[in-house]
């Protein structure tokens, strides 16, 4: 079967991984490269022997058959509806938009276009996280009642970053509202806010938090919660559990291979992870993978669509609203449900 050639834009740390995925994966090529700063372009094209052309050129190009976006935020609607109306499959890099009526709209234009498109919430793909979705499914605990979940990144990202990455509930916590989803096959009706700003002060300035704490009514009448931290103490700690009728389910926080030590009336045991991207690190490809059994017309489960980046999203706005208001906020009123 002949590999799905891709055109890759944006060639920053995100891009960087799914450059190296592509280029491993055995049924894809990574045969464009485009950015913003040309000389990024041209030395990622370099370094896995494909062509750096324009974004524009790159998106059209006719020995293309998907696009993978991996640029700036605020880029992604538009290049969206350029790769939907190019005729390509597109995987593109959450969110849809920094704003919701804007992500919308994109939708609203690409989904009769009858692309493949999948958004990219990778976490879906953690094979504990998946594990967790197949002991649900099989009724292991019963109808979910309580899901507990935990996001906490061990170092604050770069403040430019934050200036531009929409706010903790559009760019971390956000992961999490599609696994909610995801997880529950429910829907997120209700939602509560809190959060601080105990790490990085200078985000204040930005209306934004680093520390923050969910309470969420699911359609069904379950429950679930969230906290996240942009910065711990003690490495990068993601956990999920989901409680029924029939007992309890985790996807437990995880620590990379290595030697427990007994000495006396003292063990000492390996950490958790040092950073998210050492933990979540295998989802990426893993999420290609999906996508591009997609194309080739293998049956996907589970891949995150267009509706599922959009979902998500309003769940996140009305976290944002809750967050400046103080009080609980309803979904459907941003959901368009």
């Amino acid at each position: 079967m002949a590999k799905v050639k891709f055109a890759l834009v944006g060639c920053g740390f995100i891009g960087q991984v799914h450059a190296a995925n592509l280029a491993a994966h055995p049924e894809t090529a990574l045969t464009l490269v485009a950015d913003l700063d040309p000389a990024r372009a041209q030395g990622l094209a370099q370094r896995y022997g494909s062509r750096a052309l324009a974004v524009e050129q790159a998106i059209r190009h006719d020995d293309i058959d998907a696009v993978l976006i991996a640029s700036a935020t605020p880029s992604h609607a538009q290049l969206l509806e350029a790769a939907a109306r190019a005729g390509k499959a597109i995987y593109c890099e959450k969110p849809i938009d920094l704003s919701l009526t804007r992500a919308r709209q994109v939708v609203e234009k690409v989904l009769p276009l009858g692309v493949p498109v999948t958004v990219g919430f990778n976490r879906r793909f953690d094979r504990s996280h998946r594990q967790l979705r197949q002991q649900i499914m099989q009724g292991a605990v019963g109808q979910p009642e309580l899901i507990q979940m935990v996001c906490r990144s061990s170092a604050m990202p770069p403040l430019d970053y934050l200036r531009s990455s929409g706010g903790q509930m559009r760019d971390q916590a956000i992961h999490f509202f599609d696994l909610l989803r995801w997880l529950s096959g429910d829907e997120v009706t209700l939602i509560g806010a809190l959060g601080a700003t105990l790490a990085q002060p200078a985000l204040r300035e930005l209306q934004d938090v680093d520390t923050s704490v969910l309470i969420m009514q699911l359609q069904r009448g379950g429950l679930a919660q969230l906290d996240n931290t942009r910065r711990t103490g003690y490495g990068y700690d993601e956990r999920i559990s989901v409680m029924g009728a029939a007992g309890l389910a985790e996807s437990a926080s995880q620590s990379p291979p290595g030697v427990t030590l007994w000495q006396g009336d003292r063990i000492s045991q390996p950490g958790l992870y040092p950073d998210w991207f050492s933990r979540i690190k295998e989802s990426w490809y893993a999420h290609l993978d999906a996508f591009v059994g997609l194309i080739q017309g293998r049956a996907v489960d589970d891949l995150p669509g267009l509706l599922d980046g959009l979902q998500a999203q309003a769940i996140a706005e009305a976290a944002v609203c809750s967050l400046a208001e103080r009080k609980f906020y309803p979904v459907e009123q941003l959901a368009g449900r």
